[in-house]
Formats: structure tokens, sequence, C-alpha cells
């Protein structure tokens, strides 16, 4: 199957949607409105107090009075407070409690570094930080040896530490929307990484071959960058099941990209292709394609016609006739942003395909003219 979707400028067409999703919220309150004050809500609402009822067995005779139900508050706060279940909710709180003292979290533009305090917490498993202007990965980095997860997208870290190839139980690494340039080989150790995510640092061209050895990896995701061709290393993930390397400097691809057998899901929009390699039809578990079609003059008809569910996503960058207003024209946005954006908007469509999971086999090319 094969849809053709035209995509514009998201910047023009951001108010476009923003005026539809304020109507869309304006229906969705009247709908709710109406809902509220009609007698099948009433019969929802009063079914609903019967279950909470039950599930904190609460006698009937406390809620039903000459055959109606009393959706009075008060019954489910008086038996809310048995010991049983004051108990249960107790134990689910300490639970919580206990799961984040293992947790590091920080976000803030004052942070130009790491507090000092961290380095004597090599206890934690995760650590999540975002939107600072941290530069640097501290060497200690080293000593947690039981980190797990290790988010550090929107910062301005410039470089990784040779130190985190010793994170040998870490799982999932997001450096995303940083100001990377390279990675380095060392990380090629981590042998459990499951998700590396280096998206948006705008200037990564390769990545170490030492990354091969990572082969429990099933996302990779190193979409706007400057990768010229699909590295070599990531065609050694034989367990990768997703692979997003949209919006670099592709010109072709490998002819043996079917060594990647498990993959699943396939973003190659805003590259420089010309031609699909036919040993994309071999590869038997992929089952979302996307490319930008306007430089493609050469399509294996069987991607088209693929009767294993494939569906086959060609972007148009359709051109928009614009009038810009001069209250319009000081509004700027960063490539960066832009990315942040574009990923945002791909990544709603392609849930929403997956939750419709069926779709027209081609859609009709319809040029837009926006008046600003």
């Amino acid at each position: 199957m094969g849809h053709q979707v035209i995509i514009f400028d998201f910047s023009l067409i951001r108010g476009l949607w923003e005026t539809r999703v304020k109507k869309n919220k304006e229906r969705q309150r009247k709908e709710k409105e109406r809902l509220e004050k009609s007698s099948l809500e009433k019969i929802k609402q009063e079914w609903n107090f019967i279950l909470e009822c039950r599930k904190k067995g609460i006698p009937q005779s406390k809620y039903l009075k000459n055959g109606f139900v009393d959706t009075d508050e008060q019954v489910l706060d008086t038996y809310g407070k048995t010991p049983q279940l004051q108990k249960k909710r107790a134990l689910s709180d300490e639970a919580n409690k206990e799961r984040n003292k293992f947790i590091f979290q920080l976000s803030g533009q004052q942070w130009t570094e790491f507090p000092e305090s961290l380095k004597d917490q090599t206890f934690l498993k995760e650590w999540h930080v975002s939107n600072t202007s941290i530069q640097t990965i501290p060497d200690y980095i080293a000593l947690f040896q039981e980190l797990r997860v290790l988010e550090l997208s929107k910062n301005q870290i410039n470089h990784l530490p040779v130190e985190i190839g010793c994170l040998k139980n870490l799982k999932v690494l997001n450096v995303s929307f940083n100001n990377l340039k390279s990675v380095p080989p060392e990380l090629g150790d981590c042998e459990n990484l499951e998700k590396l995510d280096l998206s948006g640092n705008m200037e990564i061209r390769e990545l170490p071959f030492e990354l091969s050895n990572l082969k429990q990896v099933t996302v990779v995701d190193v979409s706007a960058n400057k990768f010229p061709s699909i590295p070599i290393c990531v065609l050694r993930m034989s367990n990768l099941q997703w692979l997003d390397i949209s919006s670099n400097n592709l010109r072709d691809l490998p002819e043996d990209i079917d060594r990647l057998d498990q993959l699943q899901t396939l973003l190659l929009q805003k590259n420089k292709l010309t031609y699909l390699p036919r040993a994309l039809v071999n590869m038997p578990k992929l089952s979302l394609l996307v490319v930008s079609g306007d430089d493609l003059v050469e399509i294996p008809t069987a991607i088209c016609e693929s009767t294993t569910g494939l569906k086959f996503i060609s972007l148009k960058d359709s051109p928009v006739e614009t009038i810009v207003c001069e209250d319009t024209e000081e509004i700027i946005e960063s490539e960066r942003e832009r990315e942040q954006f574009e990923k945002e908007f791909m990544k709603a469509y392609i849930e929403d395909l997956r939750e419709r999971d069926s779709a027209p086999s081609y859609t009709t090319k319809v040029l837009l003219s926006l008046q600003l």
C-alpha cells in the first residue's frame, strides 16, 4: 500500500491547525455539557458509582435507597477511611517514594553544571536532565554502575565523555537536541543499551564502527543531523526495530539494507534520495516506510503494491503561495526548533496511522494557498 501525503511548511499552517484545535475543543466542551445533562450520562455515573462501591466492599444498603442509587460521595469517603484501604494506599505511596530515591531530575536554564552533591549518589538508576545550560557531562559518571536511564535532552552538551562506556547496565541514552558533533567509540561498550537517541544535534556526520557491538538496541533516532549515509554500525544492529534517519543528507540507501531483518519502522523523509533499493521488499517485518517523494525517480513497484501490510508514505513538500504581512516578518524560528516541531508532528501522524490501521491506498494531490 502507498500513501502520498502532502506536507506543507509547518510554520505556515500552524495557525490553521491551532484554529482547528480550538474549534474541536469547543465542540468537545459543548458535547460534554450536553452529555452531563442527559439521562444517559446520569446512568453512566450511577454505574461507575456502584462499581466503585463494590471495589471498596460497601454493602448495597448504604447506597441503594428505595431502589434508587444514592450517589452521595460521603459514602465513598466514609468507607475510604477504613484501616484496610488506608493501609493499601500507604503501601502504594511508600513504593513510589522508594522508587523516587533512585531518580535524579534537573531542569532550568539557570543550571550551567551538575550539582556537586550528585557524585555522592552513585546508587541512582535514572537521570532526567532537560532544558538546562549544562555543556559537559562529568567524568565521575563512570561511578554510576546502576544507571539504567540517561535522559539528557534539550541541553547544551557538546561532547560525551569516554567514561560513558563504563555504564554496563545502561538501557536508554537520550542526548537529543544538544550540540554534539561526534560520539565516542567507548559507547559501544554499553552492550545492554536498547534505545539510542541522538536526534536534533544538527552536526553529527558519522558513528564509530564500535557501536556495532550494540546488539540489544531496538530503537535508533539520528534524525536532524548531517549523515551522508546510514552508518555501517547501524546496519550491524541485528535487533533494530525502529530507525529514524530523517532530515539528513542521504543520497542513497545501502543495497544490503535488508540485513536489518527485524526492522519495522524506517523514517527517511527530508533527505536527498532519488531512488529506493529493491532490497526493501525483502524486509519481512517492515510495516512503515516514510520518504520525501519530490526527488524520487525510481520506486520499486513491489513497494507500492506490497501485500505484506507495508505502509509506504511519500511526503510532498508542496509549494505554498504565501503573502506575509509586516507583523509576521519578524517571526523567525531556529532550525532546531523547527525540527522539534516536525518530529512531534510526525509522531502524532504515525500514532494516528496505527490507531486507524487502515487508510486509502493513495491520496489525491491537492495544492493549498494560505494568506497570512
